[in-house]
């Protein structure tokens, strides 16, 4: 009995054929504002976890005032 070949290259993931989709639908500039779009995202949303850490910690300190 033989084995089952193996392949040389991976099956590419979902998310990297969506990708390749998307690289030969979208021209690199609209790629690359959706990439900072992402990037803006992503960044408001470190803020905001920030912004409520901040506040937790005002409150307490206010909280601890005699």
């Amino acid at each position: 009995m033989q084995a089952a070949p193996v392949r040389a290259t991976p099956i590419p993931s979902f998310t990297d054929a969506l990708r390749a989709v998307e690289s030969l639908l979208m021209s690199s500039g609209q790629r690359t504002a959706r990439q900072n779009a992402w990037t803006s995202v992503l960044e408001d949303r470190r803020r905001a976890k920030d912004r409520v850490e901040a506040q937790r910690v005002l409150e307490q300190a206010l909280a601890a005032r005699p």
